[in-house]
């Protein structure tokens, strides 16, 4: 059967059972690509069942702050990783977040994090670090003393052959403190048998905890002043605990040569306030792993007294 139509000069001839012949091989051709594309996906199956190509897995396994000071603290996160498959697959990229309360803390990406070997497992660790001064500056409610809630996010970015790149995304909660230095005081010194040459003291030194967290007391190490002189260092190895936001006083053993100490000598000696300055450190046990902590003031004042005083007598 044939159609014809016009437009003004023109003629054109339809031949009707031509084009759906046309049309049903068309037809033919779409479903012929079908076939194929199925064939391939088919065979990408089996070929992905018979090598055993499958998706590797990870997990959080541990998190540990090595070091952890007034100023950062050093993260490592450590992460579990399976590969399931016959050939070692490069891992492409991690990329991290940490926050707190939904606000950012600190991100990264690590690029080209190496590669896992076949049918193995190995511990993938991701170091982090967080610069307290930049916390504090940006959020004005984060301060010194404070115990934080974090959570870390991330993404281990793979490339695994028939399967493609895939993203592994893990996710850890937990807890961490902002630190503040415990405060120092010398409340008294204290001496049993006095000599201008050289007189064995113990300085009673309180120290008050600042912190939301104990801390376990291992060392001390000072340098004292008395009236602008140095009497030298001291250091002990008691061990005490300090609650939060709690206080615990150390006995440290110190000589020293009170001839030294010229004519603030005699006010010394007649109990009345002596300037000290103290410097030094402390390390302590915490929830969170050691730390070494400074203590240090300026512009105290402490009396010297003899052991057999009468500690509410004030002359």
């Amino acid at each position: 059967m044939f159609a014809m139509s016009t437009s003004e000069n023109k003629v054109e001839i339809v031949d009707r059972s031509h084009k759906e012949e046309e049309e049903k091989e068309e037809g033919k051709g779409g479903g012929f690509l079908d076939k194929v594309k199925d064939f391939i996906h088919d065979i990408g199956e089996k070929i992905e069942e018979t090598i055993g190509f499958g998706k590797p897995t990870a997990d959080v396994s541990a998190i540990h702050i090595p070091k952890i000071n007034l100023e950062r603290a050093d993260i490592i996160v450590d992460v579990l990783v399976k590969n399931p498959n016959p050939v070692p697959i490069p891992l492409i990229d991690i990329d991290y977040l940490v926050e707190s309360d939904g606000r950012k803390l600190v991100s990264g990406l690590i690029p080209d994090a190496g590669t896992l070997k076949a049918h193995g497992e190995e511990t993938v660790k991701i170091p982090l670090t967080l610069i307290y001064e930049d916390i504090k500056n940006t959020y004005n409610d984060i301060n010194p003393g404070m115990i934080i809630p974090y959570r870390i996010k991330v993404d281990l970015i793979v490339d695994v052959p028939v399967l493609g790149r895939l993203t592994l995304p893990l996710e850890k909660r937990g807890e961490i403190p902002i630190p503040k230095k415990p405060d120092v005081d010398i409340e008294k010194i204290k001496f049993g048998k006095f000599s201008l040459e050289e007189t064995v003291a113990v300085l009673h030194v309180r120290l008050e905890n600042m912190n939301d967290f104990d801390l376990g007391l291992n060392d001390l190490d000072c340098e004292v002043w008395l009236c602008d002189v140095s009497i030298g260092r001291a250091e002990i190895s008691d061990s005490i605990k300090l609650d939060k936001n709690g206080s615990g006083l150390v006995n440290v053993p110190i000589t020293f040569r009170p001839k030294d100490f010229g004519s603030a000598l005699w006010d010394m000696i007649r109990g009345k306030g002596t300037g000290y300055t103290i410097k030094g450190n402390v390390d302590v046990d915490t929830p969170f792993g050691a730390m070494k902590l400074p203590i240090i003031k300026e512009g105290g004042e402490t009396r010297l007294k003899k052991e057999d005083d009468d500690d509410d007598d004030e002359e």
